[in-house]
């Protein structure tokens, strides 16, 4: 699949479109129905991911039991395993004789109550342990992981620890993946301000829900919830977190510059030039492994790639393709 081969209609070419309509009730509709076409076994999971941490997830295994490997499915920021994309790119999978287990983060879909302290995107240790559990709790021949978004910058992470961490794996898909954060926050708080105040509201809800659930340990006034994301994100990172300031904060997560340069596992990054939420920009200064493989399309969008008027996905299918290829030598 070429970039070339994501054509979509003229009327649907409007990067804003392709990203709210991916999100639209329409995908969700078409999600639950693909995912139930399959006719899989579903089973909701708590994984311990060491330290005393939990975190939930979905197994989504074939009908006839029979699987090729299992694919770890990570969702973007204030995401979920019931996210879209989560859904679709678990039906394309199945459809291609794969399992999937489809991770929460700490703080995403309903698991708040699993963990006191909150979510970060620094949280890179616990997936990794997350992502040793799940591979011995559902053992498969090969083992691959996909992300989207934030989820993407968790994937790319996860492979540069696998080695280490004992996990044997094979191929790495990241759709429209998080490589800088701090500009991915500058071209919010400077662009379409839908995407910022989106998040801002489905943030501050996770922290409402935090606070009730754990009212001392979160001391979140109404009028710190009401800040801005920039200096939301600022205040927590300076108080509820041991990076002391928000540049140490991105710089533990970032992917920008050398990071992605040892990345040992062969990955395939997606991702749109027309992204309005994270800068093409990122990508064409990127430096990659030999075994990295960078894909930019005219259109997409962030995280959209629809296809008609029937918002089918060029985004799941792309990651289907990727993680289905043979097993490498």
């Amino acid at each position: 699949m070429r970039p070339a081969d994501f054509a979509p209609p003229w009327w649907l070419r409007d990067p804003n479109l392709q990203t709210i309509l991916g999100s639209s009730p329409l995908r969700r509709r078409l999600g639950e129905r693909r995912l139930a076409a399959q006719g899989s076994h579903c089973t909701a999971h708590v994984i311990d991911a060491g330290d005393g941490v939990r975190l939930s997830g979905v197994h989504d295994a074939p009908a006839n039991g029979a699987s090729k490997g299992l694919a770890l499915l990570l969702h973007g920021w204030e995401g979920s395993v019931d996210s879209n994309y989560m859904r679709l790119t678990a039906g394309e999978l199945l459809a291609r004789g794969w399992s999937t287990f489809r991770l929460n983060f700490r703080d995403h879909g309903d698991s708040h109550h699993l963990n006191e302290q909150i979510f970060h995107s620094n949280r890179i240790d616990e997936v990794v342990r997350a992502a040793v559990e799940v591979t011995r709790r559902f053992p498969a021949p090969r083992m691959v992981v996909a992300g989207y978004s934030l989820g993407g910058n968790f994937a790319l992470r996860l492979g540069l620890r696998a080695p280490a961490a004992g996990l044997a794996l094979e191929r790495i898909a990241a759709v429209c993946p998080v490589l800088d954060p701090a500009r991915t926050m500058r071209a919010m708080d400077r662009g379409l301000g839908l995407y910022r105040r989106y998040f801002e509201h489905k943030w501050r809800a996770s922290l409402m829900r935090k606070r009730e659930l754990f009212p001392h340990l979160l001391h979140l006034d109404d009028r710190t919830l009401r800040q801005r994301l920039a200096p939301l994100t600022q205040w927590l990172v300076e108080r509820h977190t041991e990076f002391g300031t928000l540049e140490n904060y991105f710089a533990g997560y970032t992917l920008a510059g050398q990071r992605l340069a040892a990345l040992q596992v062969p990955a395939e990054i997606l991702t749109a030039a027309d992204d309005p939420v994270i800068p093409v920009e990122d990508f064409e200064r990127l430096e990659r492994a030999p075994g990295t493989r960078l894909t930019i399309t005219r259109h997409g969008g962030h995280c959209g790639f629809l296809l008609d008027a029937r918002l089918d996905g060029w985004g799941e299918r792309w990651v289907a393709r990727v993680l289905d290829a043979p097993e490498p030598a």
